[in-house]
């Protein structure tokens, strides 16, 4: 992989990964559109641990208090501060988690086309889209359940086929349970910590394990273009986020549907 490649894939990474557009469809897509060889296990692994020091170091104080928390409320065996919360995201984490360690083989072999990605781009688009045009969402993030917890981890599970979007299909329920922009796209971004954290794990057991010839020089590119288009993408999400809503990617979503189809599909 050369310094081109390994440049742009960690920008589309960076970019895509916590924007409601799929950063999976995007990385399958661009090497199909210019020609490029498949980048590699070794920087799917740098990309994932870029987008997850991102998002960490953004939400660093409720990462430190959510696990301080957390840890509290196991070792006393009752909810102190944001250990309620933390006991939210392991709930919210465990449908894609086992998910992924079940169906990751069919994922990876029968889920990839450029078929199934035209199709998970437009639905779960016109979804998003319908999500956020439904009046009443006012729920803070303070008001989630466990049920609540537990929806929007199924739909995070969706998100291993390529197209729905990790960060769309969540916010897309969270805004179906009646959570106000701000809530749902929070609760979005903490839960990408845990599964980012896992995904992660697994490529790295797999680099370490296996025949991986790792391209150093593409490696740390990759890490840190997704690092710091990552850490950009959140924070102007963010405050942009009550301004503009989320019909700037879905009609995003839809100009990318047209695309692959003109392109890909004819």
């Amino acid at each position: 992989m050369d310094f081109f490649q390994a440049f742009w894939l960690g920008i589309i990474q960076g970019i895509t990964e916590f924007l409601p557009i799929s950063s999976s469809a995007h990385l399958i897509l661009t090497p199909v559109l210019v020609g490029w060889t498949d980048q590699g296990v070794a920087f799917d692994l740098a990309v994932h641990v870029g987008t997850l020091l991102a998002v960490v170091l953004y939400f660093r104080r409720d990462v430190t208090n959510l696990t301080k928390d957390g840890v509290a409320s196991l070792l006393q065996q009752r909810f102190i501060g944001q250990g309620l919360m933390a006991c939210y995201l392991v709930i919210g984490t465990v449908p894609a988690a086992l998910a992924g360690l079940l169906l990751l083989d069919l994922i990876d072999t029968q889920l990839r086309s450029v078929e199934i990605i035209f199709f998970t781009t437009l639905i779960f688009g016109l979804l998003l889209g319908w999500a956020d045009w439904r009046p009443s969402q006012r729920r803070t993030i303070t008001t989630l359940t466990w049920r609540d917890a537990l929806l929007v981890g199924t739909a995070q599970a969706l998100s291993l086929i390529p197209g729905t979007s990790r960060s769309g299909i969540t916010i897309t329920a969270g805004l179906m349970l009646g959570l106000s922009r701000e809530s749902a796209a929070r609760f979005s971004f903490l839960l990408a910590i845990p599964i980012t954290a896992l995904a992660a794990s697994a490529k790295l057991m797999e680099v370490a394990t296996g025949d991986v010839v790792v391209d150093w020089s593409g490696f740390v590119i990759g890490g840190l273009t997704s690092f710091i288009m990552a850490l950009t993408a959140i924070h102007f999400f963010l405050k942009w986020l009550n301004r503009f809503g989320m019909w700037p990617y879905v009609l995003y979503r839809m100009a990318l549907a047209a695309v692959i189809y003109v392109l890909l599909m004819n």
